[in-house]
């Protein structure tokens, strides 16, 4: 592989491979194999569409526009913080839940929770678009895209193992316990992030 894309697939993975709001939705619905590849397409796909938006300069418009990132800067608390609630409700409930029940979230609920994971999380434009799309512009007019293609490949690769491997926890999670202590520790992840977008600058 030549050496811009593995420079991308490196840094786009540096980037990715992290505790946050969006992995923790996909090892969720990995958990109980709900909705897993789309799940996981569109969280890569919009991913690769940032990674080419930075890269075609959209970085440069965000900057110059501050206001864009405040209001996903408070939309995406405001979202953490319902998600985090009903998280917390989850792990207060006292009864087993299936793996594999159908009574979970609609695909239409899922793909909408993935949109909001993505797009209202100022950080994927400051690290996403405006990071790695400035990496990429250092690597010239031949070598950007290279770069870019490389970042969008460890972001599927990321969450193709993230959604499809969390079925190996599954005989863990056959316990009502497992559940309560992954929804307790999802509701703080959320709720910490939420904290962080409200105070940050």
């Amino acid at each position: 592989m030549p050496a811009d894309p593995i420079a991308g697939f490196l840094s786009g993975a540096a980037l990715i491979i992290a505790i946050g709001a969006q992995n923790a939705f996909v090892l969720r619905q990995g958990i109980r194999r709900e909705h897993v590849l789309p799940v996981v397409l569109v969280c890569a796909s919009a991913d690769a569409l940032l990674i080419g938006a930075g890269i075609a300069g959209l970085g440069v418009l965000l900057q110059s526009a501050p206001q864009i990132l405040t209001a996903a800067r408070y939309g995406g608390a405001a979202f953490l913080l319902a998600y985090g609630l009903a998280a917390a409700r989850r792990a207060s409930r006292p009864q087993q839940m299936s793996i594999d029940a159908d009574a979970g979230m609609s695909i239409g609920a899922a793909m909408a929770t993935c949109l909001a994971f993505t797009f209202l999380n100022p950080h994927v434009y400051l690290d996403t678009v405006i990071l790695l799309g400035s990496l990429a512009s250092q690597r010239g007019e031949s070598g950007r895209w290279g770069f870019g293609a490389g970042a969008a490949a460890a972001s599927f690769v990321w969450f193709l193992a993230l959604g499809y491997g969390a079925r190996l926890l599954a005989p863990i999670f056959s316990q009502a316990t497992a559940w309560r202590v992954l929804d307790t520790l999802i509701a703080l992840i959320m709720a910490g992030l939420a904290i962080t977008l409200l105070v940050g600058q």
